[in-house]
């Protein structure tokens, strides 16, 4: 396991983990343990989307700072606001992950690793070499696999996980992605983010990673999220909606939110 001293280097910023949850009372505490031995100064901030099972309430206990939205918005809602507010508050690096422990926080600093070495986008991928994905069945495994090979296709790039939502940004590339104007929620948003750091040249690196099916809760995988992402990769690359990279120095926050 990678200590403390791999984020060591990067004192002079402010690392920030984002966690979106709906429902997640039985993991918040022990993702939140695990982020804090892996990255001790990192700042953990949550987006409750008013869970009814008292996640709101253990994450202003346990977490740096909580953002309670009055309903489910969306995954891609979820994370806008989380950026908006990260950024405001000085981020130099900023992560998404998992509030399940499907992503292992022990990975946090492998992740921030290229990150500090220049990289302005770093993904927690299943499909390079290392990677990979444990206690999931097959209809699960072609669905994933399948998914990133087309959106991999689609879209013409190299990229081997395009859907997976373990990543690590440097807030000059949310700024200058614009991540607040990404229609997509989902895989689909995943991808749009990613895509658009590769359509404006800027370095994205995949680092291996092990996801594990959660222990406990209900998954929030729908049908619904796979035929969005159906849809909406094409429409990234041949659409007719353009976006343009912002140039303020952060994200408006989203009206939706207010602080916990």
């Amino acid at each position: 396991m990678v200590g403390p001293l791999t984020y060591a280097p990067a004192m002079d910023g402010s690392v920030w983990v984002i966690l979106p949850t709906y429902n997640e009372a039985e993991n918040i505490e022990a993702v939140v343990g695990g982020i804090r031995a892996a990255l001790p100064d990192a700042r953990i901030l949550v987006v409750d989307d008013n869970s009814h099972d008292g996640t709101g309430e253990l994450a202003d206990r346990v977490a740096d700072d909580v953002l309670h939205r009055p309903g489910k918005a969306g995954l891609g809602r979820a994370y806008t606001a989380g950026f908006a507010h990260a950024l405001h508050n000085g981020a130099t690096y900023v992560f998404e992950m998992d509030a399940d422990l499907s992503h292992d926080p022990a990975d946090l600093p492998r992740l921030l690793a290229p990150a500090l070495a220049g990289a302005d986008l770093v993904l927690g991928s299943r499909y390079v070499d290392g990677g990979g994905v444990e206690n999931w069945d097959l209809l699960r495994r072609v669905m994933s696999f399948g998914g990133c090979a087309y959106a991999r296709r689609v879209l013409g790039v190299e990229i081997r996980d395009l859907t997976g939502g373990f990543k690590c940004f440097r807030a000059t590339t949310l700024q200058r992605i614009d991540a607040r104007t990404a229609g997509a929620q989902g895989y689909a948003f995943q991808v749009e983010l990613t895509w658009r750091a590769l359509s404006l040249g800027l370095e994205v690196t995949e680092v291996p990673i092990r996801f594990r099916e959660r222990r406990l809760g209900e998954s929030k995988m729908s049908a619904q999220i796979a035929l969005e992402a159906a849809w909406r990769v094409p429409a990234l690359r041949y659409g007719r909606r353009r976006w343009h990279p912002l140039e303020a120095d952060v994200l408006p926050a989203d009206p939706l939110v207010h602080e916990g």
